[in-house]
């Protein structure tokens, strides 16, 4: 099977780079941690004696569950450090808190951090294995992997696929990880927002940009979300929320612009409303909480592959 690309192999930091070679077998495991989740068959010895700490410097109930629920399937001992409560708010810098985990010797580190880069560092200098949980504005690896596993279920696969992620891309790490890997899985991949959230030069990421709604979903077979990230934006970026859902918001008249039966996503929270219709959010069309379900076999996929590369190294 093979690895995680780059010179850390036994990190999960981003999907740039990554081939379908190596992303192909990934979901494959997932799929069966899919299909054993729904047997209750979970063989929970594969990480037993393992230590997974969940270190999150950002609030995500969704994420951190996910992961806590994935290591303990399979058998780990799970550990949610409260960042809000621990030496990292007295002061200690983040390469303090690296020597500290080495000194706990945990064999799996999930880390969510508002600074793009945060998790690659603390890479550089742990003996764990390394997830990324989301970092800044850059990857949320995870996330973009339970998105192509949920597409696959449902598409077969991705060729020839048409994408449209809509919405705040300019501050969402969930856009650029889907881009990477469905560009990479043979997508036709479009942005779709206001210029102030989908700026121009996502162009060179391989994508299309559209600026209204009705030309961006024209066609699609897949209709993706994003929630407003106000606690990234600064102020004009965006009209009131109420504006907002008249021109972007998802609802059934703009998703009959798309395939029929086109899958609608998002990768939440949502905000009703705001971007996204609740009557499109709980039609037929939706699979949302079955993007939640594959959320834990994605990362019970990963931890599994990660623990596996760092042992058999």
């Amino acid at each position: 099977m093979a690895s995680f690309p780059g010179r850390h192999s036994r990190h999960l930091l981003g999907l740039q780079g990554m081939t379908p070679d190596q992303i192909e077998p990934l979901l494959d495991l997932a799929e069966s941690y899919a299909l054993l989740n729904r047997s209750r068959k979970v063989p929970r010895d594969v990480l037993r004696g393992r230590t997974l700490i969940n270190l999150f410097f950002e609030d995500s109930t969704r994420t951190r569950t996910s992961f806590e629920l994935a290591g303990k399937r399979l058998g780990a001992d799970v550990i949610n450090m409260s960042v809000a409560q621990s030496s990292v708010n007295k002061g200690e810098t983040l390469l303090d808190t690296a020597a500290t985990l080495n000194a706990m010797q945990a064999d799996l580190l999930v880390v969510r951090h508002s600074q793009s880069g945060a998790p690659a560092l603390l890479a550089q200098k742990v003996e764990a294995c390394v997830v990324n949980a989301g970092d800044g504005t850059h990857e949320h690896p995870t996330q973009a992997l339970l998105d192509a596993l949920t597409i696959r279920r449902h598409c077969g696969g991705f060729g020839g696929l048409t994408v449209a992620i809509c919405g705040d891309v300019a501050h969402s790490r969930v856009a650029r990880s889907d881009i990477h890997l469905l560009t990479t899985m043979g997508c036709k991949v479009r942005v779709v927002g206001p210029p102030t959230l989908v700026p121009g030069g996502f162009k060179s990421l391989g994508v299309e940009v559209f600026h209204t709604m009705e030309e961006g979903l024209r066609g699609a077979d897949v209709v993706m979300m994003l929630r407003l990230q106000r606690e990234r934006m600064s102020s004009g970026q965006i009209p009131s929320a109420r504006e907002y859902f008249r021109f972007y918001g998802l609802d059934q008249r703009r998703l009959a612009l798309a395939n029929k039966d086109a899958l609608v996503m998002h990768p939440g929270p949502m905000n009703r409303g705001v971007e996204i219709d609740s009557l499109v959010a709980d039609s037929d069309q939706s699979v949302i909480q079955e993007q939640v379900e594959m959320g834990v076999a994605v990362r019970m996929a990963v931890l599994d592959r990660l623990t596996r590369s760092r042992h058999s190294a």
